[in-house]
């Protein structure tokens, strides 16, 4: 009997906890925290306990599978990857390189991720490349590129201590980021003051000084309304706004649109709880806000993000030691697949794909002719193939069928595609579609690098050997690259690839394996003016053009669809503190699915007697775009005209019901608002099976 202990990191949410693996036998049998590294502090949520059971060997692929009807086949790695390579040749041919694309993954490597960008530039020929940030974080990135010239978390976790006033905006820490949201509390008991902005009272706006329960899709007219107040009252920075920004006068301008009997109107929120929450942000010597997709999921989510920028700038929190703007990354991942260039338009480190130089640089580096004009996203590549246009697609470990929005319309592209690759650990709901699928390693089969949501560049290590005929994402990459007739993918492992990405990153330039071991990671920017790292952005100037921060005028717009007399309740969607993303990994725990077996619909008990319906009674949830069988349960947390339900189960999946209507400049769909009606079914009712779809 052989045992060892593998230190690595949480494969989970984006704040990046230290886990040791305990191995037995070449099997991962436990996991523990590592006592002082630098963010989980020895800590580890639920989740992270349970890691283990999310690359238990019960039900992974085995082998390359290859549908045949609609029964797959298990093949050869040879038979899989030549099929594969033939047909993306053909549709080259045929069609255009554009005619395919790439869905990377939030949850491999910063390695994989890099190689999928670059397989889809250097031999498929095209920008097609994206991935799940597209519906979380994707206004995060373009909204603060245009206030303050870098779209990521401008603090570090640990900012948190040193806040007297913590806002969290948009989420739950509680429930996807738990460890964080463990020291916001403890930083509540040490003294510092909590306000949450959410139209659900979760467990922080339970313990919070001041919690805004606004109007779903209300954020910008409550911004705005807050700042109209703080310069109504003189209450903003005029030192900081002066030496280090512009457009003031045309943005204070803009705020007279929004005086509070308007804004409380509009969010729902009384005026004397505006006027206590802008005195607080405004007179805070440090405020630490992070914000969540209670921001970004919405039509006007870019817009958001550019409000939240606007407030932070207008008090001067931002720049310091316990402020900043800090949005909290969803997956483990979903910050290094953004930094790694698995965007439509930019290559590596956010570097434009239309700038010739930029062109140029990558074209001579990596010896092909990059693509020039952005991609396509990921829910453009699923119209496009509707259209007719789009014809083949890997996916790499997401699980858009469960995850994306308008679920029938992206079962309905899916099923259009000439070939839909899908590489996966399980089979998924979007791996049963797949012409083929291809087994992959687990992060705990393999080495590289996640970066979480406070930019920390971090080494995770090969624990186990891979499992079955599995691969890594970067190896059948490499393969399929190699039998497509590109030479420039042959790395010997993943610190080459590393090693590569920091070559022609600027952000990364001084990063190397052997120093991230040495520094329990690194946060970007490490260049040669910050060898060590950065763990505060902005301390003297902005990243943009100029070095000024841009406030930027943002007008409230309505979410898309409202509530009407045939469909009167407003959903939207949440995560559970015992599951995340599309369950694949959190359901294979017994723990964790004992304590939330199935889908819920969370509704205020008024609105159940309202509605004719039982605390824990079966209910059919409809929209314009589906209808969906759940379980009710009556809650606290939502104000009646509100319903709530989390996306972890495929046998009630929320995405079904859910808007696409998209942000116009990221193309994010409206996930968080959307018009419903329910009605009380037979107890015990089957969920709506997909022939009726």
């Amino acid at each position: 009997m052989t045992s060892s202990v593998v230190s690595t990191i949480c494969p989970f949410c984006g704040v990046g906890c230290g886990l040791d693996l305990k191995v037995q036998d070449n099997q991962v049998i436990a996991v523990e925290p590592i006592f002082h590294h630098p963010v989980s502090l020895g800590q580890l949520c639920v989740k992270g306990w349970n890691a283990a059971f999310g690359i238990d060997p019960g039900n992974r692929i085995t082998t390359p599978l290859l549908r045949k009807i609609d029964t797959f086949h298990p093949i050869s790695w040879d038979e899989a990857l030549n099929h594969i390579a033939n047909q993306f040749t053909d549709i080259i041919s045929n069609d255009g390189p554009d005619a395919l694309g790439v869905i990377s993954c939030a949850r491999a490597t910063n390695e994989d991720n890099y190689a999928a960008q670059k397989f889809a530039r250097c031999v498929l020929g095209t920008n097609n490349i994206d991935h799940c940030a597209r519906i979380c974080h994707s206004p995060t990135v373009a909204g603060l590129k245009q206030t303050l010239g870098s779209g990521a978390m401008t603090n570090s976790i640990s900012d948190i201590d040193s806040a007297d006033l913590l806002v969290v905006f948009g989420a739950d820490p509680t429930e996807n980021h738990t460890v964080l949201g463990g020291r916001i509390i403890k930083a509540k008991t040490n003294g510092a003051k909590l306000l949450v902005v959410d139209p659900r009272k979760t467990r922080l706006a339970e313990l919070a000084d001041v919690h805004l329960q606004l109007n779903a899709g209300t954020n910008i007219a409550l911004i705005n309304g807050l700042l109209n107040i703080i310069f109504s009252n003189n209450w903003e920075d005029t030192d900081f706004l002066a030496s280090r920004c512009e457009n003031q006068k045309e943005f204070v301008e803009s705020l007279a649109d929004y005086p509070a009997t308007k804004v409380a109107e509009i969010t729902g929120v009384a005026e004397e709880l505006l006027d206590r929450a802008a005195y607080l942000y405004s007179h805070a010597q440090r405020a630490f806000l992070a914000y969540g997709m209670g921001i970004t999921q919405f039509v006007s989510g870019t817009n958001n993000v550019i409000g939240i920028s606007n407030l932070a700038l207008s008090c001067g929190q931002i720049g310091r030691v316990g402020t900043g703007i800090n949005p909290l990354r969803g997956q483990n991942n979903v910050q290094g697949a953004c930094d790694m260039g698995c965007l439509p338009n930019v290559f590596p480190g956010y570097q434009p794909v239309s700038e010739p130089a930029v062109q140029e640089k990558f074209s001579s580096a990596w010896d092909c002719t990059v693509p020039t004009q952005p991609g396509l996203t990921s829910l453009g590549m699923a119209k496009t193939a509707l259209g007719g246009k789009f014809k083949g697609l890997i996916v790499m470990g997401e699980d858009p069928v469960v995850t994306d929005p308008d679920q029938q319309l992206v079962q309905r592209a899916f099923r259009s595609l000439d070939l839909l690759v899908v590489c996966e650990l399980t089979m998924t709901e979007t791996a049963k579609m797949a012409d083929i699928v291809l087994p992959v390693v687990s992060f705990a089969e393999k080495t590289g690098t996640f970066t979480n949501c406070e930019r920390r560049v971090q080494l995770i290590q090969k624990a186990i050997p891979s499992f079955a005929e599995s691969k890594s994402d970067w190896r059948i990459l490499s393969e399929l690259a190699t039998r497509m007739g590109y030479k420039g993918m042959g790395w010997q492992g993943e610190e080459a690839i590393f090693d590569e990405m920091v070559r022609l990153t600027p952000l990364f330039s001084e990063m190397s394996y052997p120093k991230l071991i040495e520094y329990q990671g690194l946060q970007w920017p490490c260049d040669e003016s910050h060898p060590d790292g950065t763990m505060l952005l902005h301390s003297t100037s902005f990243s943009t053009a100029n070095g000024k921060g841009k406030l930027i005028p943002v007008r409230y717009v309505p979410p898309d669809e409202q509530p009407d007399d045939e469909y009167p309740l407003v959903l939207t969607t949440n995560r559970l503190h015992f599951h995340y993303g599309c369950g694949s990994m959190t359901r294979k725990s017994p723990l964790l699915e004992r304590e939330t077996p199935d889908g819920v619909l969370f509704i205020n008990a008024n609105d159940g007697e309202s509605y004719n319906i039982n605390n824990h009674e079966d209910v059919l949830v409809s929209s314009r775009r589906g209808e969906v069988s759940t379980r009710a349960v009556y809650s606290e947390q939502v104000p009646q005209g509100l319903v709530s339900m989390p996306y972890h189960f495929k046998e009630a999946p929320s995405n079904r019901l859910t808007n696409n209507a998209q942000d116009p400049v990221t193309k994010m769909p409206e996930l968080k608002v959307c018009a419903v009606k329910i009605k009380p079914i037979k107890a015990g009712a089957l969920p709506i099976s997909e022939e009726r779809l």
